[in-house]
């Protein structure tokens, strides 16, 4: 696999986008894309859904649908990622529907011990804080959240969440340096 990869590398096409082309018809691809995937869009259902249950729901359903539907993926039209994260956002809004529960879910379900699960960026919130953090987070604008989100704990790169918003890398960099040093002063307020 490492020939592979380094052989993509040199002619520049994203490796996942062929991946998942050949995911079709060979169970290793299959395999290494549900691996590499599977804990980013958990992690950005979690985030999103602030319900370990829900995410595990709406995590299952999102990839039985990329299986059954793989072959109509098209790396011309986007990105591997934008289109299983789209699979995502849309199962979520259909658990949603299923549920009628959209506003139940709040930040301080977000921060409760998520069992072994937790990542340590994850532990280090939780410990430096919750309150303060949550209060924080409020204050940002529902972009903002959503970036930060994709960032930490979905475990995206800045052109990962770029594909996927249809903008550029560098303005999510800005976008999520000026979201940081909002949540940096507001912080510091309250400290």
């Amino acid at each position: 696999m490492d020939e592979i990869q380094e052989i993509v590398k040199e002619k520049k096409i994203p490796y996942y986008n062929d991946l998942a082309e050949r995911a079709n018809y060979d169970r290793e691809a299959f395999s290494e894309l549900y691996d590499h995937f599977f804990p980013r869009v958990y992690n950005w259902l979690f985030g999103k859904m602030m319900d370990r249950d829900a995410a595990d729901d709406v995590v299952s359903v999102t990839f039985e649908k990329m299986m059954l539907n793989l072959s109509a993926y098209d790396k011309r039209k986007a990105a591997f990622s934008t289109w299983l994260f789209r699979i995502a956002s849309n199962a979520m809004t259909d658990y949603y529907r299923k549920q009628q529960r959209r506003n139940e879910a709040t930040w301080e379900d977000f921060f409760e011990p998520a069992d072994d699960r937790n990542t340590p960026e994850q532990e280090y919130l939780v410990n430096e804080g919750n309150k303060e953090i949550l209060v924080a987070l409020d204050n940002l604008s529902e972009r903002e959240k959503d970036l930060i989100i994709k960032k930490f704990w979905g475990g995206m790169s800045n052109k990962e969440i770029a594909e996927q918003e249809g903008m550029t890398a560098s303005n999510v960099g800005v976008i999520l340096h000026r979201a940081m040093g909002k949540l940096r002063n507001i912080l510091e307020k309250t400290m």
